[in-house]
């Protein structure tokens, strides 16, 4: 009989206890939410990208035949500075005839790669502070830089030898921007400073004002002498006539 009296005194003990005791003892700590990492920037390929635009298959074909395509593409998606290229269209490429780029060796070719791109992303708008801190290095490094101005907000470029501009913006998000530019961006590091001057642009024609037309007396005047008959048939009739009759006595005498 004591057992039973014993567990009935354990759950009447047990019993008593508040609920709210068994819930703070049952509750685990709370614990702070991780912060979610930070989106990664997406990856863009720069050789799709130059292939479907454009047309910039020359440029194209110079960077991956110089292998600088994988330093642009290793600056576009592995570092946080991003990139900025300024790709010039095919059409540059077929108008450049002085100076030529088939007498480049492989370095220079490379280095005229290298000179159209700044390794920083930039959007047009950041151009307007760059042209206040011109010339700036390229990525072909110091000796190949670039003098930027902001006309009325068109993005001018100029190397020394190549005045251009930029034409529209190819692609633009972070940290990747592409920007299509008229010409070759020409460095005088592997041409030179002796740059021949830019023709003079051809003279307007002189267009002479209409002289003022004649006065109605003027064509009358021109009418009536233009109808008047000319004395010079005359005269050569009366003289023919004159040596037929000479020629005509002359006979008589001699018969």
């Amino acid at each position: 009989m004591e057992l039973p009296f014993t567990c009935i005194i354990s759950l009447t003990l047990l019993l008593s206890i508040p609920p709210s005791s068994h819930a703070q003892i049952a509750k685990a700590p709370a614990l702070s939410p991780t912060p979610a990492p930070a989106p990664a920037p997406d990856f863009v390929n720069l050789t799709d990208l130059l292939s479907v635009a454009g047309p910039f298959h020359t440029f194209l074909s110079y960077l991956e035949s110089t292998k600088v395509i994988d330093t642009f593409q290793n600056q576009a998606n592995n570092t946080e500075e991003g990139i900025t290229l300024f790709v010039p269209k095919d059409g540059a490429f077929a108008s450049q005839k002085k100076p030529s780029l088939s007498n480049l060796t492989d370095d220079q070719l490379k280095s005229l790669c290298l000179f159209h791109a700044l390794p920083h992303y930039y959007t047009l708008a950041d151009f307007k502070n760059l042209s206040n801190i011109s010339p700036v290095s390229t990525f072909a490094g110091g000796e190949y830089s670039i003098n930027f101005t902001d006309v009325a907000g068109t993005v001018h470029l100029s190397s020394g030898w190549t005045d251009t501009k930029v034409s529209s913006s190819v692609h633009s998000t972070d940290p990747v921007a592409v920007y299509q530019i008229d010409k070759i961006l020409l460095p005088e590091a592997i041409f030179g400073t002796d740059i021949p001057p830019t023709p003079a642009p051809a003279p307007a024609p002189d267009i002479s004002p209409a002289a003022d037309s004649p006065t109605g007396a003027s064509e009358t005047g021109s009418s009536a002498t233009a109808s008047k008959p000319s004395s010079c048939p005359k005269l050569s009739s009366t003289w023919s006539h004159l040596v037929l009759a000479a020629s005509s006595g002359l006979l008589v005498v001699l018969l």
